[in-house]
């Protein structure tokens, strides 16, 4: 018993002399041979505050080829500052300094002229190679300190999709604010580190390694659904539609309607993430997430496909439309006045009469109606993983009068957001399901793992017949009634429908006779879709009242691009 106490001691003491000799080993690499430096450094923070090592996850487009492109991404330079209690002639270090950076002679002159200030910051986000020319004129009071920060290179480039990150209440912590950069702020944060690292911290970094090893993780980067081509594109066609028609604001959605993929998310006027800080803080909304509008006649499609899908008709049921619908002492008219006679509901859609939604909403019944039109989650929030969704405003839809159900049967008196309103034509595209509009594609863990983002499929709503027959329909008026028949593709069927909205007042009950949202969604190739393109302008100018003059061309323009971009075979 006496031997094994002995032993043990002796190994316990052993391991006592061990660490005891890699602590000395560690002191003199400290101490000595890395001594200097940090004398160096010890006198740099003197001068300087505590500094921050940036460091966050990046976000990646994905192009056509499936290759990853920098939406937002981490860039490493410099920054200058000065001692000026070590600079007794400023006027020469400001003409030495300026041959390599852009500097104001008064500002820089007045803080270097401070002599009880031991540190000003003078410029920032310096690139490395002017950094080293400045470092080798060796003036004294002149350092330079490494930093990184937040860098979108594509400036404006889908800027409401990523956000941007900025300070947060605490105003010490940079988080994300608006767009993926708050919505993945979890994965994308990293802890902050600082750059000065005291004795004991250098001495034990391995510990702090594994303290922060379950930290990393969950620290990774984000990929995208978002193609930087397509949305280029998107960007532009939405900016030359804006000014053209003096609009108030445009956007445009690219989704694939089949699983919820977004290639393109676009809104005008937008602004330059890097230089948010100068830009009108109303824009940072993204109003395809986060505002609601009455969208007029592409409501439509969904009337007529719960006609359908109730059997109370077919595309070739004929009523007769005498210009007006009566309904609770109100009349429905026509957007025009105008009646037609006896018509069937191709002939409706076509024409896009209001009497004729009216028509399917009294033949289904207003519950029925109701709840159908609520199952498409024109109600509720889509799920898109973008910050600040609201749900749709359809309080109409639970009203005791028939009047507010004929009123929502073509797109007044009900407002969605362009992502609900995106989600729910969807389903007539898909055969008939729910989709999740998203952006994510991926994850991309610092550990190595890749987590795909996935999204369930929704329910299923109308009948894959129903969502065939009002492809049909959809067809149909794109080949003979969009300008009259003027852009009827003979290679590929387009489904696509036209809306004009009136803009309910601010002041007053009632809608602006002078204001109105356009709207255009469209799909194709039509029975088998690859994309829906949707599209609307706020409150155009010159005298221009229906979409059909406004958004035709900008939906079109981006249909011959889609197809010859991604190489789409025809289908006719």
């Amino acid at each position: 018993m006496r031997l094994r106490f002995i032993t043990r001691v002796q190994i316990i003491f052993a391991f006592v002399l061990i660490f005891a000799a890699a602590l000395m080993v560690r002191l003199y690499v400290v101490q000595v041979v890395d001594g200097e430096a940090y004398v160096r450094e010890a006198q740099g923070q003197y001068v300087r505050p505590n500094h921050i090592i940036f460091d966050r996850g990046d976000i990646f487009f994905r192009d056509n080829e499936g290759r990853l492109v920098g939406g937002a991404t981490v860039r490493a330079g410099y920054f200058l500052a000065i001692n000026p209690m070590q600079i007794h002639d400023p006027e020469r270090v400001y003409n030495d300094l300026s041959r390599y950076l852009e500097l104001d002679r008064e500002d820089f002159i007045e803080r270097a002229s401070r002599p009880d200030d031991p540190y000003e910051e003078i410029a920032r986000r310096i690139p490395q190679d002017i950094a080293e020319q400045v470092t080798a004129l060796g003036i004294p009071g002149v350092r330079m300190y490494r930093e990184r920060w937040r860098q979108y290179p594509g400036d404006s480039l889908a800027a409401h999709t990523l956000g941007f990150i900025a300070y947060g209440e605490d105003g010490h912590e940079r988080t994300g604010r608006y767009g993926l950069e708050r919505y993945y702020n979890d994965v994308l944060r990293r802890d902050e580190q600082r750059i000065t690292i005291n004795f004991f911290a250098e001495l034990f970094s391995n510990i702090t390694d594994v303290v922060r090893a379950e930290e990393r993780t969950r620290a990774g980067s984000v990929v995208t659904s978002i193609e930087p081509s397509v949305q280029l594109f998107l960007e532009r066609e939405l900016a030359e539609l804006t000014a053209r028609w003096d609009s108030r604001s445009s956007g445009a959605i690219i989704i694939d309607p089949t699983d919820g993929k977004i290639y393109a998310l676009a809104i005008d006027p937008s602004f330059d993430v890097n230089t948010f800080g100068s830009a009108d803080p109303e824009r940072f909304r993204n109003p395809l997430v986060q505002n609601v509008y009455e969208m007029g006649s592409i409501i439509k499609p969904l009337t007529i496909a719960i006609g359908l899908d109730t059997d109370v008709i077919r595309a070739d049921t004929t009523y007769y439309d005498s210009g007006v619908y009566a309904v609770d002492g109100f009349r429905i008219s026509n957007y025009d006045g105008r009646g037609r006679g006896e018509v069937d509901m191709q002939a409706a859609l076509n024409n896009s009469l209001n009497t004729g939604m009216a028509y399917i909403v009294e033949r289904t019944g207003k519950e029925r109606f109701r709840d159908y039109m609520l199952s498409f989650g024109i109600g509720t929030e889509t799920g898109i993983d973008l910050p600040g969704e609201i749900p749709g405003l359809v309080d109409n839809l639970n009203s005791p009068r028939s009047v507010e159900y004929a009123t929502a049967s073509f797109g007044q008196g009900i407002a969605l957001t362009p992502v609900a309103t995106v989600r729910a034509l969807s389903a007539l595209a898909n055969g008939g399901h729910l989709i999740t509009p998203h952006v994510g594609h991926e994850i991309r863990y610092e550990n190595g793992t890749v987590h795909p983002i996935t999204f369930p499929r929704g329910d299923q709503v109308i009948t894959p017949e129903t969502s065939e027959e009002i492809t049909r329909m959809l067809v149909n008026t794109v080949d003979d009634a969009l300008r009259g028949g003027a852009f009827k593709n003979e290679r590929y069927a387009i489904a696509a429908k036209t809306g004009t909205a009136q803009i309910a007042r601010s002041d007053a009950r009632g809608y602006y006779d002078d204001r109105y949202m356009h709207t255009f969604f469209g799909y194709f190739p039509a029975f088998e879709p690859r994309f829906l393109v949707f599209y609307y302008t706020l409150e155009p100018k010159r005298n221009i009242r229906y979409a059909s003059e406004t958004l035709t061309e900008p939906f079109m323009h981006t249909v011959n691009y889609l197809i010859n971009y991604y190489d789409i075979p025809p289908d006719r």
